[in-house]
């Protein structure tokens, strides 16, 4: 059994559509970040970054005591080492993978991460952060569109390289792009979409609600102090 601690954002879905793509039983624990409690001693026992999502497996390979994983990236490669599946066995196809699992963590999502928070949540407008983010984002669906333009997927097959990248995709709208700008990335976006897990990893989600002053308080004023 599978214990997630998560919230409906892009690094949350992407664990929640891994569970249901291979079929983990899992224990969903809400850890509402816009509440604090992220804070709470017995979270940052498994996740001392105080970010969501984390997981603690009580039936790890080879036995033993759980084990608690922290950091979206990471828990993807346990979970697709655990289960033999969605990363491949041979080196290349391994290495491609963990290129683009890689490229998500370090640009794609920082960036449209940086994107969202100052078109969408920064208190006021600062020209110079939303022309700049907004171009590294586009610049990124760039990239990630011609990757796409001979495959059908990221690294050939489907892998948590997509599983990754997609919920990173689908705030789009919040990020000013366009994806029939990209067509390729437009099309793999739309087939990612409609297969059955991540149907059902996103219904999970809560109806989305309007940030609110005390949210953005807790989840944009920490220091490592707080």
């Amino acid at each position: 059994m599978i214990d997630l601690y998560y919230w409906p954002t892009p690094n949350g879905h992407k664990i929640t559509v891994f569970l249901e793509e291979a079929g983990l039983e899992y224990n969903i624990h809400r850890v509402n970040i816009g509440t604090g409690e992220q804070f709470k001693p017995e979270f940052l026992a498994i996740s001392p970054n105080n970010r969501m999502p984390a997981i603690v497996d009580h039936n790890p390979a080879g036995g033993g005591a759980p084990i608690s994983v922290f950091e979206s990236g990471a828990i993807l490669l346990y979970l697709a080492e655990k289960v033999g599946k969605f990363i491949p066995a041979d080196i290349r196809g391994r290495v491609e993978v963990l290129q683009w699992l890689n490229w998500q963590m370090g640009g794609l999502g920082p960036m449209a991460g940086q994107n969202g928070h100052f078109n969408v949540y920064a208190p006021e407008k600062v020209p110079y952060a939303i022309e700049r983010y907004t171009k590294e984002t586009n610049r990124l669906y760039g990239v990630l569109n011609k990757r796409l333009a001979d495959r059908d997927f990221v690294t050939g097959d489907y892998s948590i390289a997509d599983m990754a990248i997609y919920p990173w995709i689908v705030p789009y709208e919040n990020h000013k792009q366009k994806l029939e700008d990209f067509p390729h990335l437009h099309r793999w976006f739309d087939v990612v979409k409609a297969r059955p897990a991540v149907v059902k990893a996103y219904a999970l989600a809560p109806p989305a609600k309007p940030m609110t002053e005390e949210a953005k308080k807790v989840l944009f004023g920490q220091t490592a102090r707080a």
